[in-house]
């Protein structure tokens, strides 16, 4: 097959109505460090994005790094499924029974996941975002790009289908990588007549050694909902979070900046987030693991999720308004054992 892309936004076009059954996309590279609105440039030619058709079906995005790291994005679901470190490590789970076909959401990766409250504070719909396709979004702005980062932009726009009482809603990503970081920005913006609600969280499937060889810091002393006591309220009395069982809870009013120290592996992810004010942590551990079609039994060994989330208190959107919120996963190499990193030392700003 073969075309001319009169511009960038011709590409983008093409993008969204082109068969990814029937066409072979030769791969190209994109770093968002060099796109700049305002210039007049062929990108089409100079500014290509690295998308191809994978052995599934699905259209995918690479993102890469010089350093080495790498990250794969699904059109499908606006759904990261890959990071690699410059080692070429992989740092998120992705459940070995994973389903990749469209109209089931992918267990595993990292995803968004917008739920719309009644007006009595009810979830009607929760993760309509992770089983549609997503599109490329030509109008990223007011963002802007941030240097020196491979990105991409996507958009998620709301359907009739979608909502029990639909509202008309724009879900915007950014997802931008560089050496050692993964940036996510969402952006949710309120296209209808009428306000409405919303709780929303960015899933984290973290990939670890084991699970009992794993702690949280940060989280100590909080206010918790555990979901696996009909959401009843506790308060964190553990100096870290550690596990030994399934795990459900949301903690509240949690700070900008969560440790995972992953003993084993002597790795630590650091999680920083704003505008998400409150973080979920999941493992299902072995029961639960059985009873999940889409999870493998002994999977719950090697993954951790630890969410940045929204949900205590719905943010609400007038008519026209739009909600921004930031999320930054990275990496140190720590070995908490030994004493030669002292994850609060990350905590509180010491890299």
């Amino acid at each position: 097959m073969k075309m001319k892309l009169r511009s960038f936004f011709g590409f983008f076009d093409w993008l969204q109505f082109v068969d990814w059954r029937r066409v072979k996309v030769k791969p190209f590279v994109s770093n968002s460090g060099a796109f700049r609105l305002q210039q007049s440039i062929d990108y089409s030619v100079q500014m290509p994005l690295n998308v191809f058709q994978d052995k599934d079906g699905l259209p995918r995005i690479v993102l890469t790094d010089p350093n080495g790291s790498s990250a794969e994005v699904l059109l499908y679901g606006g759904q990261i499924v890959s990071w690699k470190n410059q080692r070429k490590e992989e740092l998120l789970f992705m459940s070995s029974k994973a389903k990749w076909k469209q109209h089931k959401a992918i267990r595993g990766g990292i995803s968004a996941c917008f739920a719309r409250f009644g007006e009595v504070g009810s979830v009607e719909q929760h993760g309509m975002t992770g089983n549609r396709m997503w599109s490329l979004d030509r109008d990223p702005s007011p963002l802007p790009p941030i240097d020196n980062h491979s990105s991409v932009d996507l958009i998620f726009k709301s359907t009739g289908v979608d909502l029990k009482k639909p509202h008309s809603f724009e879900l915007r990503l950014r997802i931008s990588l560089s050496a050692g970081k993964l940036i996510l920005i969402p952006r949710v913006r309120n296209t209808d007549n009428k306000p409405f609600s919303f709780a929303f969280s960015l899933c984290n499937y973290l990939s670890v050694s084991d699970i009992s060889e794993v702690r949280i810091e940060g989280l100590e002393t909080l206010d918790y909902f555990d979901n696996l006591v009909n959401r009843s309220r506790f308060t964190e009395q553990a100096d870290a979070i550690t596990f030994d069982g399934e795990t459900d809870r949301v903690y509240l009013s949690s700070p900008n900046k969560i440790a995972i120290i992953d003993h084993e592996k002597k790795r630590t992810f650091v999680l920083q987030k704003n505008a998400l004010p409150d973080a979920v942590v999941w493992n299902p551990w072995n029961k639960k693991a059985k009873a999940l079609p889409d999870l493998g039994d002994d999977d719950y060994k090697m993954m951790l999720c630890v969410n940045s989330a929204a949900i205590d208190v719905p943010i609400l959107l007038k008519p026209c308004e739009e909600w921004k919120g930031y999320q930054e996963l990275s990496t140190v190499s720590s070995s908490y054992c030994s004493g030669q990193l002292d994850p609060r030392r990350v905590l509180y700003g010491f890299h």
